[in-house]
């Protein structure tokens, strides 16, 4: 390997939330829900600055205050007062995206709760605050958001039954709740519906959300543990959130990088997953003496230099990581960037290879 490192990234592969919004993946399921409700999801979604699109883009970003509004919006509309209840039965906890694959990994179930509060509001949604409490027989999972979303029932029966799921399926079959405390307005003839949905002991009208479980649980091993995995995905969220790239510029530059090799990077797809509107986002840049074409053209020159240091990489490779078709189209923008052909800057760079010589 000489000296290059064995396993490097040039930065993150993707933007993450911007305080105020969350990943769209807890939309999973909605559009066929509504429409079984009798709804138009495309109708709702945009009475509420939602873009339909992002039903079919988990990994897209949406504001927290209109994903509340439009599940309220359709607990009123459908006359149905466990609608995020319902929903979250539909969804599993894959919702919360990387951060569930790390749990699963993670060598115990306290190791996995630790990692769901350090990096569920990195990843997911920095509007949430988690915390974990113990006690000598019960532990509480509490969770609550960093400012007032006005009412928010459905999302916090939501996201009771996704943690539940989650820490069943990071728990075993084993794993019982021993109660959910939210702090949601409910009627008492609910009650027993809710308790059968949560499969466990509900008490609503309270001061904090929690999930509570046996202590013991917290030093329970878990079947799906992998080091490797763990270590990978918590080193790289570690340095995601270490350098807390949240300014627009940073988080362009985050979505280039990762969109880069699917050949659809553009400043459409780029708002889209970010949240905004493309006049938005050209403002933003505009602002800052910047274009989307000028940042793109920059992650290019240093994602080239770096990927023709890498022998291992034919020139074919390097293209189509940095979202060219044809090695043609790539030997052209490089050259016009630097003044040499990619070969000729990969004959400086990379050292020829080390010789042998055998002895008597």
């Amino acid at each position: 390997m000489g000296n290059q490192p064995f396993f490097s990234l040039e930065g993150p592969l993707d933007a993450i939330p911007a305080p105020g919004q969350m990943r769209a993946a807890n939309l999973d399921g909605f559009a066929g829900f509504v429409r079984n409700l009798g709804g138009d999801p495309r109708r709702l979604l945009e009475r509420h600055g939602i873009d339909p699109r992002v039903i079919r883009a988990p990994d897209d970003y949406i504001t927290c205050k209109s994903l509340v509004d439009v599940f309220e919006d359709c607990s009123t509309q459908f006359n149905d007062p466990l609608f995020g209840l319902r929903l979250a039965q539909l969804q599993e906890p894959d919702v919360f995206g990387c951060v569930t694959a790390l749990c699963r990994s993670a060598s115990t179930f306290r190791e996995a709760v630790t990692s769901l509060i350090e990096y569920l509001p990195v990843i997911h949604s920095p509007m949430t605050i988690l915390e974990l409490v113990e006690g000598k027989q019960t532990a509480e999972l509490r969770w609550g958001v960093r400012s007032d979303l006005g009412s928010n029932t459905q999302a916090h029966y939501q996201g009771a039954l996704l943690d539940l799921k989650l820490f069943r399926l990071i728990g075993g079959r084993g794993f019982q709740a021993s109660y959910v405390n939210l702090a949601v307005d409910m009627r008492s003839r609910d009650v027993p519906d809710i308790e059968s949905r949560l499969g466990c002991v509900f008490h609503g009208k309270a001061a904090t959300n929690a999930i509570a479980f046996p202590a013991a649980v917290m030093d329970q091993s878990i079947p799906s543990a992998n080091r490797l995995l763990f270590r990978l995905l918590s080193g790289y969220l570690d340095r995601v959130k270490a350098v807390s790239r949240t300014t627009v510029v940073e988080r362009v530059e985050d979505y280039i990088r990762g969109s880069l090799p699917s050949g659809s990077c553009s400043i459409e797809h780029c708002a889209k997953k970010l949240g905004t509107s493309v006049r938005t986002l050209q403002a933003d840049l505009s602002e800052r003496g910047l274009r989307f074409s000028d940042i793109l053209e920059e992650q290019r020159i240093h994602l080239a230099s770096n990927y023709l240091g890498q022998d291992q990489l034919t020139l074919d490779e390097v293209a189509v990581l940095l979202g060219y078709s044809e090695q043609s189209s790539f030997g052209r923008a490089f050259k016009r960037w630097t003044g040499s052909t990619p070969q000729q800057f990969r004959a400086v760079q990379v050292p020829p290879p080390a010789t042998s010589t055998n002895r008597m």
